[in-house]
């Protein structure tokens, strides 16, 4: 029995007039409703990045150390000796709103299957989360639940798993509260020659389905999360999925052994539009068709229709493409592991989808229909980026600049997020050697006797005053981090979040950031190998819209050898103090989007820092062999809060090491401390002089700006004296902030 196409049901499932044209014209004819809810899902935001695809194509994708680039389910790269690393970013902020515990859960749940469905055994996840303030007058208890339920989602699935939380960001913007962000990157390590693709091959192989059961839950995940909140979002609770991380645990021991097989020709994780996405995207990766009767998927609630079960996105299912004879191999794993596995269709010479229900079809639609002939938009972005900011601040004099700083390290973003990550377990299969808390996160590869570094870097305040320039900052903050620690930046994902493309205004800010992004990366040699868009980020109430900053976070990851890890704690008194890359230059047009003007002045306005990427690269190259050559006993880059706040974090370790610094500037006094200029990085040395030299052959200053000492903080400038505190008390006042922000 057909059904009516309406309007309202068009709408409902976020089809245009003009996309339905379409669909009638690729079709011959008018879509069942099971073939509108598989157009629908695939010509989403979220899986057709039919708004940024065209814009995406600028990024750098290559090197020499690339072997899969975008359009896998995760990104890898050569790291020697047989091995690769696999790894990507995704997003989970819509579920994350709607019900924060399972919507962070299966969003690290997905992640993960992303990594392993490469054949990687996932090693270290990271979570970039921004959230709404959590005093908000009208959403702060909100806002802490939504905190509180996120975290708790992470850690029990990332626990429950057996992968280490290693490490991430955590921000708090007013901008946020009506949406969340929850973006979970994993990485994992895989042999050369055990690498496996999502792509379909030789007609009558069997489709093999394993793992979890199929059932209603989020059933248009992937359109839902391809709209605007409105007030009707938190009754969408059954369009987020339900996780069960011991179920995933035994599918990833399953698939590495059926891999193993050699029975395995490709295999494909069931994510956002689950068994849609798997048959179609890998019959057209490799231009063959698939063939399926639902009658032989295993179901887990009575009376489900086609339509259900080719559009729920249950979690911790597979789609597999076996050799032809040699099915009861895979079988033989599954059972072992006690796991689902069915076969559901063949691979057919046509490049198309087929699904059958009891041998009846009920959907049939070309393959390149769904996946490379989705509509791609060129959207409008003419206009200037949406941005309300004034160029100029208010006139501000500290009346106590001590007083200043023990606000900013006890403010919700630059505090201790130890309440956070001391609910993952960061330490699991023993190879992470720097954890939370940390520049950037380090995890050891036995397999190879290296490392692999890792950061996440986002700044929606510096995006937001402009696109372009506050993405390059991220990408250079990001390498610098990693550069921090001693590690070369080598490659990167990214997950772009952004508000809604049909706005021109958006739409200026996606293509800006972009672009920006396509320059630094390209300079810092880290081709994007894959990554996420999250759009439509917004939330609409009655005649009022509220997107969120503009909100790229880029993922990095950086080689270096095993060795004991350089970390941002001062370790010893009596040390010299080398600020590597000079104390920078700000004005008040550069200030307006720092940590200091958000906390002490409650204003937002101007520019972002400046950024001259060749000599932020000519830094990072500085540092890297001063941690080579042993010479830094700690070091830390200067980012958020300026060199006050950067200071006071070398002093929060068990040894209370501060510091006496005497600084030479004609700059205001809070410029000096509070700016944030990058290129920027506090070394702690026993050498001073060879510090310098390095500095020297790479063309950049290395200022020698005081020394360590035991608990006290003292900054002077040509002696005057500008703040003073006690280690020991920022220590505690840091330590304890974000549990009182929730307790209050």
């Amino acid at each position: 029995m057909s059904t009516a196409i309406t309007p309202e049901l068009l709408q409902r499932h976020r089809i245009t007039d003009s996309e339905y044209q379409v669909i009638l014209k690729e079709l011959g004819r008018q879509p069942t409703l099971t073939e509108l809810g598989i157009f629908s899902v695939m010509w989403s935001e979220h899986c057709s990045y039919k708004s940024s695809k065209i814009h995406l194509k600028k990024l750098p994708t290559e090197s020499p150390r690339v072997v899969q680039g975008p359009g896998e389910n995760a990104g890898i790269i050569d790291i020697g000796q047989g091995y690769s690393i696999a790894f990507k970013i995704e997003s989970h902020n819509h579920p994350s709103f709607i019900e924060p515990f399972q919507g962070a859960a299966t969003g690290v749940g997905g992640i993960l299957r992303d990594i392993f469905t490469m054949g990687a055994r996932p090693i270290a996840v990271l979570d970039a989360l921004r959230f709404g303030s959590l005093d908000h007058p009208r959403h702060g208890a909100r806002n802490q639940r939504i905190l509180q339920g996120v975290v708790a989602g992470i850690a029990h699935y990332g626990n429950c798993f057996g992968v280490p939380t290693v490490g991430g960001e955590c921000v708090f913007e007013d901008v946020y509260s009506g949406n969340p962000l929850v973006n979970v990157f994993a990485l994992g390590i895989v042999k050369q020659d055990e690498i496996f693709y999502a792509k379909a091959a030789g007609a009558g192989n069997p489709v093999i389905y394993v793992g979890a059961k199929t059932g209603r839950d989020g059933v248009h995940g992937a359109t839902m999360a391809s709209g605007e909140f409105t007030k009707e979002s938190e009754k969408q609770r059954p369009t987020v999925q339900v996780g069960d991380p011991f179920m995933e645990k035994l599918l990833l021991e399953a698939c590495i052994e059926a891999m193993r097989t050699g029975a395995i020709i490709g295999i494909q994780d069931m994510g956002a539009a689950g068994l849609t996405c798997s048959t179609c995207e890998m019959g057209s990766r490799g231009n063959v068709g698939v063939e399926i009767d639902l009658m032989h998927v295993p179901q887990r609630e009575s009376g489900m229709i086609p339509y259900d079960i080719m559009l729920s996105e249950s979690q911790e299912r597979m789609l597999l493409v076996a050799e032809k004879g040699r099915e009861e191999e895979v079988f033989a794993v599954f059972r072992k592991w006690g796991l689902d596995a069915a076969t559901v269709g063949v691979v057919i010479n046509e490049n198309t989808l087929r699904v059958r229900n009891h041998g009846e079809i009920v959907a049939e639609i070309p393959n390149p229909a769904l996946t490379d002939a989705a509509p791609l938009y060129d959207r409008p972005h003419n206009a200037k980026p949406f941005r309300t900011a004034p160029m100029q601040g208010p006139k501000f004099a500290s009346q106590d600049l001590a007083s200043d700083l023990r606000r900013l390290v006890t403010s919700v973003d630059l505090c201790s997020k130890r309440y956070i990550w001391q609910q993952y377990d960061h330490m699991v299969r023993t190879n992470t050697t720097l954890g939370p808390g940390a520049d950037a996160a380090i995890v050891r590869i036995k397999e190879t006797g290296t490392s692999v570094a890792m950061s996440l870097d986002g700044n929606g305040r510096y995006c937001y005053l402009d696109p372009r320039e506050g993405t390059k900052l991220i990408v250079a903050e990001c390498c610098r981090n990693l550069s921090t620690v001693g590690a070369l930046p080598v490659a990167a994902t990214n997950n772009l979040n952004f508000g809604n493309p049909e706005r021109p205004e958006i739409m200026a800010q996606i293509v800006e950031s972009i672009e920006g992004m396509a320059d630094a990366c390209r300079f810092f040699e880290t081709p994007i190998t894959g990554g996420n868009v999250s759009l439509y980020n917004e939330t609409r109430t009655g005649d009022t819209t509220v997107a969120i900053y503009p909100t790229p976070v880029l993922g990095i990851v950086g080689l270096m050898p095993t060795k004991a890890p350089v970390g941002l704690a001062f370790r010893n008194a009596d040390r010299d103090l080398v600020l590597l890359g000079g104390l920078g230059t700000c004005d008040d047009t550069r200030f307006g989007g720092t940590q200091y003007a958000k906390h002490i002045l409650q204003d937002l306005w101007g520019l972002p820092p400046a950024l001259d990427m060749d000599y932020e690269k000519r830094v990072q190259a500085a540092i890297r062999q001063i941690i080579a050559e042993d010479l830094a006993e700690s070091a830390h880059d200067l980012s958020d809060g300026g060199l006050a706040v950067a200071l006071a974090e070398c002093g929060f370790s068990p040894n209370r090491i501060g510091a006496v610094v005497n600084l030479d500037s004609d700059l205001r006094p809070e410029f000096l401390l509070f700016h944030e200029a990058p290129s920027r990085i506090v070394v702690s040395t026993a050498n001073a002089a060879r510090v310098q030299e390095i500095a020297a052959q790479q063309g950049v200053e290395a200022t020698l700006i005081g020394r360590t000492q035991p608990d006290r903080l003292e900054i002077h400038n040509r002696n005057q004296e500008l703040l003073a505190s006690s280690v020991d008390e920022l220590n505690r006042l840091w330590e304890g902030a974000l549990e009182s922000y929730l307790q209050a």
